[in-house]
């Protein structure tokens, strides 16, 4: 079998778990929430790569204020399925100290790599790191960081589609879905 023949045998066995209506739901209810929020804090919005590229790409022109972009990255999973050590790749190439910043993940998850952005956001001087994502996942325990806008709650399940992805695949996709259980 072709890799892109593995590619479609597990998007059509995939199970739909949030469609792109509901999305766009989501992200004008946080494009509303963050507005209210940080309008008159001018902050730096960062985007965490490669995930977070079409949430972020989605959520700023929601953003009805100034606001100053870039972007950083940090991974764990380096297309598999299960997280290992934080591996820098970018840091922001703009200035952080003593600003606020708006920090842009597609997922929460176990929460291990947003926890050492933030952490790292804060040594480079930031002088408060918001945190928000288009998914959390319900894990049924305690994470090392809460977000603070977060749009959609996922199940336990290993998800693709809007950023995310399932083996460096599928991140293309306007909907979320949840790889087949085995």
């Amino acid at each position: 079998m072709t890799e892109i023949d593995k590619a479609w045998t597990m998007f059509r066995s995939a199970e739909l778990v949030y469609d792109q209506a509901a999305i766009e739901q989501a992200l004008d209810r946080l494009g509303a929430q963050i507005s209210a929020r940080l309008a008159d804090s001018f902050p730096v919005a960062l985007c965490v790569m490669g995930g977070a590229v079409v949430f972020a790409g989605q959520l700023l022109p929601r953003l009805a204020f100034p606001l100053q972009f870039d972007y950083l990255h940090a991974t764990r999973y380096r297309d598999g399925t299960r997280g290992g050590e934080i591996e820098w790749c970018a840091l922001p190439r703009g200035e952080v100290d003593g600003r606020v910043v708006l920090l842009m993940d597609d997922i929460l998850d176990e929460g291990y790599t947003l926890a050492a952005v933030k952490a790292k956001l804060l040594e480079l001087g930031a002088a408060r790191v918001e945190v928000a994502v288009l998914a959390e996942k319900e894990l049924g325990r305690a994470k090392p960081i809460e977000a603070d806008y977060v749009g959609l709650m996922l199940p336990d399940r290993y998800v693709f589609g809007m950023g995310m992805d399932a083996y460096g695949l599928w991140r293309n996709l306007p909907a979320i879905y949840a790889l087949k259980e085995d």
